[in-house]
This record gives C-alpha cells, sequence and structure tokens, in this order.
C-alpha cells in the first residue's frame, strides 16, 4: 500500500485517508493500492516545487545534466522492474514492456542529460542578448498508456531547462512513477526540485490546473480532460503543453507492396492493444484493392496471439481497465449498428478474466462513421477506401485530429509528397522508424505544441532579450 506522496525531498502521508485500487487488467486482481491526493496535497507540493526553483534555476546546465544522468542510470539498473510493473499494471505483453515501457522513458532521460549539456541556453541576435530561462514551475499531468515513457517526456525536459515539477501520474497505472520518486529520493536531488501526488484528475489534476503557484500545465490525455485543463489554467494564464490524442490515417497508394504496407498497419493499430493516441486506426486504401486488403488484413490480425503478457508468445495483451473495456465493445457494436462490414472479431468477450478484446477489423467503413471519427483506444481497425489521391488525401485529412500518420508508396518521391499534404504532427513513410527525438505532437484537436528532443525543451523556457 501507498499511502504518501513524494513533496520537499520526503514521503509525506496524504492528507485524508482515501486510496486507489490498482487492478491487473489481465486477472481484474488488485495488485496495489495509491493514496487518493487532494487539492492541500497539491498545494504542499507546489510550495516546495516553488521554494525549490529559485536555486534549481542557478545551477549550471552540466550540473542538471550529471543528475539527469544519474536518475538514468538508476532507472537502467532497474529496467526488468520496470518492464514487469507496466506489465502488471498496463497489460502490455512483457517483451513489448521492455523495448518500449523501460526502454523509451531510460533513453529519454540520457537524451536530455546530453541536450542540456550542448543546449545555448544564451545567444546574440544583433545588439541584443537573448536567454533562455526556466519557465518555473511546471505541473505534469501523465496518462495511462505508456505511463513511465509519458512522465520521462515532462520530467526530463523540465528538469534539464531548470524547472521544477509537481507530477501526477494517472491512477489507472502510477506504479512506475513511485518508482521514478525512490530512484530520485535515492540519489538525494535538491529537495522540492521533483514532487509527486497520486490521485483521480477531477481532483489532483484540476488542483494542478487551477493553481497560481503552477506556472505552466504539461498534459497528455483525453480531448475532454484537455479542454478542462485549458479553462482551469486560462484563469492564471499558464503556459500550456497538451496532447490530447488521435485518429491517425494509414494512406496505403495503388503502387505500394499491399502485403508489407496492411500488415505493418494492423501491427501498428493493434499495439499497447490499441491503447496508443498515434495508433494508426485507420487505413485508407484503393477502392480497387478493397478485396485483397481486406483478406491481407485478416491473416495478419488472426497472427496475434491474445492471453497472458507474462507469456512470450503473446502479442495482445487486455485493454487497461473494465472502463475501457465497456467503451471500446460499444464502439465495435456502434460500428456493427452503423453498416460497418465487421471482418474479424467483435464486441464478445473471448477471455476471461481479464478485460481482453480481440483484435477487430472493420471495412467498407464510411468518413461518417463513429468509429472512422473517434478515438477508441482499443484494438479496432476501420478499412475506408478511397478513387484517386487527392481523395485518399481528404478522406485523411477529414478528422477533427492530426497527430500522426502513415504514408506507402513503391515511389518514395510519391509517398513524401503526400506525407506533406497531410495535416498531422508526424508522418511515417513506408514503415520509417519512430524517431524518439524527434517533435512530438498535433494539429488541430490533437493539441498544443511539442514534446520530445530539443522540441520539447524549448517548451519549458522562456525567451528574455537584453538590449545593449
Amino acid at each position: 500500500m501507498i499511502d504518501h506522496h513524494y513533496a520537499g525531498g520526503e514521503w509525506i502521508p496524504s492528507s485524508r485517508t482515501g486510496t486507489i485500487d490498482v487492478l491487473d487488467p489481465s486477472s481484474e486482481q488488485v495488485i496495489a493500492t495509491v493514496a487518493a491526493g487532494t487539492s492541500d496535497d497539491v498545494d504542499h507540493a507546489v510550495r516546495a516545487a516553488r521554494a525549490a526553483f529559485p536555486a534549481w534555476a542557478e545551477t549550471q546546465p552540466d550540473e542538471r545534466a550529471e543528475w539527469l544522468r544519474l536518475i538514468s542510470g538508476a532507472l537502467e539498473a532497474r529496467r526488468d522492474e520496470i518492464a514487469e510493473t507496466v506489465t502488471r499494471e498496463l497489460g502490455m505483453p512483457l517483451a513489448q514492456s521492455r523495448e518500449f515501457q523501460a526502454g523509451m522513458p531510460l533513453h529519454n532521460f540520457s537524451y536530455y542529460a546530453e541536450l542540456a549539456r550542448g543546449y545555448r541556453f544564451d545567444s546574440e541576435l544583433g545588439n541584443s542578448l537573448l536567454l533562455r530561462e526556466p519557465v518555473g514551475v511546471i505541473g505534469c499531468i501523465t496518462p495511462w498508456n505508456f505511463p513511465l515513457h509519458q512522465v520521462a517526456l515532462k520530467v526530463a525536459p523540465a528538469l534539464a531547462a531548470g524547472c521544477t515539477v509537481v507530477l501526477k501520474p494517472s491512477e489507472v497505472a502510477p506504479l512506475t512513477a513511485f518508482l521514478l520518486a525512490e530512484v530520485i529520493h535515492e540519489l538525494d536531488l535538491p529537495p522540492g526540485v521533483f514532487n509527486l501526488v497520486s490521485g483521480e484528475g477531477p481532483v489532483v489534476g484540476e488542483a494542478i490546473a487551477a493553481h497560481p503557484g503552477v506556472d505552466m500545465v504539461s498534459f497528455t490525455g483525453s480531448n475532454r480532460a484537455g479542454t478542462r485543463v485549458a479553462a482551469l489554467a486560462a484563469a492564471t494564464v499558464k503556459r500550456l503543453s497538451l496532447e490530447l490524442g488521435g485518429k491517425s490515417a494509414n494512406v496505403i497508394l495503388d503502387d505500394a507492396d499491399f502485403e508489407a504496407a496492411v500488415s505493418a498497419g494492423v501491427t501498428a493499430c493493434f499495439l499497447n492493444a490499441g491503447q496508443n493516441c498515434a495508433a494508426l486506426s485507420r487505413m485508407i486504401v484503393p477502392k480497387s484493392r478493397l478485396a485483397e486488403v481486406e483478406e491481407i488484413a485478416i491473416r495478419a490480425a488472426a497472427a496475434e496471439t491474445m492471453g497472458d503478457p507474462f507469456d512470450e508468445e503473446t502479442t495482445l495483451g487486455p485493454v487497461v481497465s473494465e472502463l475501457q473495456l465497456g467503451r471500446v465493445r460499444a464502439m465495435i457494436e456502434a460500428g456493427i449498428a452503423e453498416g460497418a462490414k465487421l471482418l474479424i472479431g467483435g464486441p464478445e468477450r473471448d477471455l476471461q478474466p481479464g478485460y481482453f478484446v480481440s483484435p477487430t477489423i472493420f471495412s467498407e467503413v464510411e468518413p461518417e462513421h463513429s468509429i472512422a471519427r473517434e478515438e477508441i483506444f482499443g484494438p479496432v481497425l476501420s478499412i475506408l477506401s478511397y478513387t484517386d489521391e487527392s481523395d485518399a488525401v481528404r478522406i485523411a485529412n477529414d478528422s477533427e485530429y492530426g497527430l500522426f500518420g502513415s504514408v506507402w508508396s513503391g515511389d518514395r518521391e510519391r509517398a513524401l509528397a503526400v506525407a506533406k499534404r497531410l495535416r498531422t504532427g508526424q508522418v511515417m513513410v513506408n514503415g520509417g522508424a519512430f524517431n524518439l527525438e524527434a517533435p512530438f505532437g498535433g494539429y488541430k484537436r490533437s493539441g498544443i505544441g511539442r514534446e520530445a528532443g530539443v522540441f520539447g525543451l524549448d517548451e519549458c523556457l522562456e525567451v528574455k532579450a537584453i538590449h545593449r
């Protein structure tokens, strides 16, 4: 039982006795409980962060880089524990957790250590000296689907910039955030630089967003919650970084290698049981080759192995919670009711216990269907068809979101030309590898600002001009 928060360099009992159960989604059993924080707990953490800010902001970049290097090294020593913890609280298959859930946050802490050493925090512009200074106290509100990775994407650049942080991890998958707090406590990072308050979004998250002592809020989560955070932050004119999800299009042009493109697209859609804001959940294909696409997609989905996430053969685990299971099943039922063609899968639960959803593919999906417009966050793929290249681009861009996308073509230059026409923050061409140091963020309702790489550090800095 975790009945405390971390603030001012100390483990602090919560101001109330309420707790939140953390469940293993593959067994539906409680594996831990964490403190349900309050606005008083947030206030305590914010005051600690504000007190620590002046001294931390004055540290040299090399010193901050060394702290980040130490954090990365301590997390590396617990890599296996990180992967196993995420598999228990999220349900991602262990083999994938080792690569994504443990590997990516380690990379981020290490990367920002190196970036802090070489970053130009001051520069010349004519008769002006330009200073890049830390924005202040940053409230970091993170989701459950990549729990430690999303924490690292916010905390590492904030610390590198000279900011102090108050972190609220998702109450659904909070355990690796506490592991990070343990590491930071054992390393004796200056008190108040890093603070953690666990709890529910409407209580702890909203208290962070509204707190006058918080200078910036960095939030990743649903569009509904993000707009609420933005409204609360507006009262004190906070800086905002919002990553609010997507409904990403995978455009397969008529000259593509269809076996490779469709198979890779199915895999990309189903990663982490589809609980991925960059999931390629809309596959847009030539109408003349729809039957061929359906055949390949069914074969690729049937190759997924659903089951115990600790089994090395498993490729598809459960969704994270009973609530998420209900949402995904409701969306599948909506797709059937709206007349889409169900190729494989469906709303039934094939495995129990556990919040398992069979890999599900719809074809003959129309752009106005709810499964083509709403973020499902489950292993559900929608196949839409187009008549020509311009029609494909039109369908891809016909979305409130614009976070991620993909284009496949036998002609690389043609694929690049189409990629440039997509209104989205990132685009993969012919299965190009994901770059952890490229700016990540979206157009339209997918959010405001960018995370990762140098752009993630820039978000944490104010710019001052001194004219001489």
